[in-house]
């Protein structure tokens, strides 16, 4: 009998005992998913606050922001390796971008002289709309400023010649390309007299007109003319045999000056219009390679410096 119950006591004490034990492993465990919790929340504080900071150096998206589509990829326009911190988000044509490096991107296209946003990576040639751009890339309202003047700007200079009239800042097109001298109605009509202004040095005229070369204000000049005539000659590293070519072209398509950096064949494609040319002997591509290939020299031989800029005929 008192066998019995010295084992029963026994019993319960061990009970006792792993029910203790349960707990105190049990409250071991709370605790430490407690420490892990507080650990996990630390470190996202310390991102988000490292990102807070990051954003005030640079453009960053909001990571709250369920319009855009967030990847976890290479910024694909970030071509210079700058390594900007901000997520990834994917443009329209599916190229990964961050708001600072198309931001980059986009103010280059406008500084050669581009109205539209295309991609830069190879083999896209999707364009954006301004209001993705404007979007996507955060702009300022400085930005936004400077990229729609800009792009009115290239466009009217791109499909009409136009310059800005120094004197109002309307807008004109030369009618006669040979004539550097051109009239104002608006300003002729403010002004109570004839105005004409310099489409070479964008000042009032000065001088008889009209004039193909220059006006007679001081330091009116042909820039891209005395470019093209002072420039060095090249000599090309993969092209044998050509001597006396200026490193320096005028596009014989749109006039835009074109270089060249020595290397590869000896045509080049225009950044304006596009077109490419032999830039030995100034002939289209196609019309070059009827007599010759990309690493000979021409059949003509080298085409002597440029006297004249060409005028580009849009179609």
């Amino acid at each position: 009998m008192g066998s019995n119950v010295s084992t029963e006591q026994e019993r319960s004490q061990a009970e006792l005992r792993s029910q203790a034990e349960l707990r105190s492993q049990a409250e071991l465990i709370f605790q430490t998913q407690l420490k892990i919790l507080a650990e996990l929340k630390s470190q996202a504080v310390l991102k988000f606050l490292a990102e807070q900071e990051q954003c005030q150096t640079e453009k960053c998206y909001d990571p709250r922001d369920s319009t855009l589509t967030f990847v976890d990829r290479e910024d694909e326009l970030d071509f210079l390796c700058e390594g900007f911190k901000s997520r990834r988000a994917l443009m329209s044509c599916g190229h990964a971008v961050t708001p600072t490096s198309l931001t980059k991107w986009c103010r280059r296209l406008l500084d050669e002289g581009e109205s539209r946003f295309t991609c830069g990576q190879s083999g896209c040639d999707v364009e954006w709309p301004y209001s993705e751009v404007r979007k996507m890339a955060l702009l300022t309202p400085e930005e936004m400023e400077y990229f729609e003047e800009t792009s009115a700007s290239n466009a009217m200079k791109h499909y009409f010649d136009a310059k800005s009239c120094p004197g109002c800042r309307s807008s004109l097109v030369r009618k006669e390309t040979s004539n550097l001298s051109v009239h104002c109605t608006v300003c002729t009509a403010n002004r109570g007299r004839v105005y004409e202004f310099c489409w070479q040095c964008l000042r009032e005229w000065k001088g008889p007109a009209p004039r193909s070369d220059r006006c007679e204000n001081d330091g009116c000049c042909n820039e891209p003319l005395k470019v093209l005539k002072n420039c060095p000659d090249i000599i090309f590293q993969s092209v044998t045999g050509v001597t006396g070519c200026p490193s320096i072209r005028a596009c014989p398509t749109c006039g835009s000056l074109v270089q060249h950096d020595t290397t590869g064949c000896k045509n080049v494609v225009c950044i304006q219009c596009r077109k490419e040319f032999c830039f030995v002997c100034l002939k289209l591509t196609e019309d070059c390679l009827k007599t010759s290939s990309y690493y000979i020299p021409c059949s003509g031989g080298v085409a002597p410096r440029q006297t004249s800029i060409p005028v580009w005929k849009k179609e």
